[in-house]
């Protein structure tokens, strides 16, 4: 298997740039996951491997140890087979990457190579993170399965932060079967098949014709292969999390990159604008915000005893063209916040470029949301096609 991801890198990343460093360090014990290759986002530690957050201030930077997730994996026998590409400290300054479904187009951030390397056949399981939308948006951008689990369910250890009460990593299969299936082979509980209704909001978030087309789409297919849905009313929850995740997340970042900007100031780009924001950002607007993030979590968990998930689009829409922004989190920020599980699966398509539908469930329920995306993925599979071409 090593050998035909490395045939594949060979043949694709000079167009697709999703390696930093490919570089195959062996497994440091045997289990459910040998000989399984894997990448890893460039924020996670490697030991003496490149570990460069995506910057150029820091090329040439080598790990000194894994991360507790990297020497999680290679324990079970997994293959560490290199370093993906990062936007730059896994914020907005875009990485080289281009997305394998179509090379004019983003493959969404900051998770770029990762997402891509999965998507492209380079690797079968790769390491992301997210903070906002990190991990969920590249795998809809990319049409491959992206999972964030339950927040602090995987250890950071290891890993640049960013805004520690968000930071979550997560992983990219080709499938949600795939992701179930490594999910199992770390040792977690996979559960069992449920029946209950799926939460489907109404009115649907503010998105692109095109994702919301596909999103009603594969409501309907649900629908009819007997799966019972039920009205969800998320009013403006998604728009208050999304607005307190942002004061968060820019004052817990401002926090832990300061010493940094004072040192390197412009030299850190689009994160040199986010520290001056999380400075300005007075302690009384980030109580207000981890209060109203509260406020809400109390509530979707009122809507998860209903419901015990929740449906919705993965990203704002498809893919948008050139490298120069990786998309637009606030259909996964929200999530991330509550720090719920979530998982993004292929549903269609628009021009050629994949479409995402986020399955979500109440913090702790892992399992529950992977088995509902590999029964749903399987409904999905049977005949979608591009949004365009269907309404």
């Amino acid at each position: 298997m090593i050998q035909d991801c490395l045939d594949r890198i060979r043949e694709l990343d000079p167009s697709i740039h999703a390696w930093v460093q490919v570089a195959p360090q062996p497994a440091t014990g045997a289990g459910a996951l040998d000989g399984v290759p894997f990448g890893v986002k460039d924020i996670i530690e490697t030991r003496g491997l490149a570990t460069e957050y995506g910057s150029p201030i820091y090329r040439g930077r080598i790990g000194a140890v894994d991360a507790a997730i990297v020497a999680d994996l290679r324990r079970r026998g997994a293959i560490l087979v290199g370093k993906t590409h990062t936007t730059a400290f896994a914020y907005r300054t875009p990485a080289p990457t281009r997305n394998p479904r179509n090379l004019a187009h983003t493959p969404g951030g900051s998770s770029s190579g990762s997402a891509a390397a999965v998507a492209a056949g380079m690797v079968p399981l790769a390491l992301g993170s997210q903070t906002q939308g990190s991990v969920l948006r590249p795998a809809s951008f990319c049409g491959v399965a992206g999972f964030k689990p339950t927040y602090g369910r995987i250890p950071m250890d290891g890993v640049l932060p960013f805004a520690k009460s968000l930071d979550t990593l997560g992983f990219f299969t080709p499938a949600a079967a795939d992701m179930l299936s490594v999910w199992g082979a770390m040792g977690n509980e996979t559960g069992r098949d449920e029946t209950f209704a799926l939460g489907v909001p109404d009115p649907m978030p503010e998105v692109d014709e095109p994702m919301a087309a596909a999103f009603r789409d594969a409501v309907s297919r649900f629908r009819s292969a007997g799966l019972a849905t039920e009205r969800v009313d998320l009013g403006d929850m998604l728009a208050r999390l999304n607005e307190a995740s942002r004061v968060v997340m820019a004052y817990e970042a401002a926090r832990f990159h300061e010493k940094r900007y004072r040192e390197y100031g412009s030299k850190l780009a689009d994160l040199a604008n986010l520290v001056r924001e999380g400075l300005a950002c007075s302690d009384d607007s980030y109580e207000d915000a981890r209060r109203d993030i509260e406020a809400c979590r109390a509530r979707v968990s009122g809507l998860y005893r209903d419901t015990p998930v929740i449906l919705v689009p993965a990203a704002v829409g498809a893919a948008p063209p050139g490298l120069a922004s990786t998309g637009d989190p606030r259909m996964n920020a929200p999530w991330t916040a509550l720090g719920t599980p979530a998982i993004s699966i292929p549903m269609g398509s628009c021009g050629g470029l994949p479409l995402g539908l986020q399955i979500t469930a109440d913090r702790g329920a892992d399992d529950r949301v992977l088995r509902t995306a590999v029964r749903l993925e399987a409904l999905l599979e049977t005949g979608h096609g591009d949004t365009e071409t269907r309404r």
